[in-house]
């Protein structure tokens, strides 16, 4: 069968636009993909990030209860040095 070319052309140009309509979703398709593993290493480095202060927060909190326990210590052994001395 003969087909006369403008209906070629039209068949042609249809295809191409359906291959290159098909081309930008998948590129569409892409791009949201890296957008979302993008956000999702930005959550998780913010979460490392909090951890990191939370863990920095109890180490302070840990020392400042040493230190405290130290001065006590000190405390307590002057404390038991002037008694002896008073005696």
């Amino acid at each position: 069968m003969y087909e006369s070319p403008l209906v070629l052309w039209r068949d042609a140009a249809v295809k191409n636009f359906l291959i290159l309509t098909r081309e930008r979703e998948r590129e569409r398709e892409r791009e949201r993909e890296r957008e979302r593993r993008e956000r999702e290493r930005e959550r998780e480095r913010e979460r490392r990030e909090r951890e990191r202060e939370r863990e920095e927060r109890e180490e302070r909190e840990r020392e400042r209860e040493r230190e405290r326990e130290r001065r006590d210590r000190e405390r307590e052994r002057r404390d038991r040095e002037r008694e002896r001395e008073r005696e």
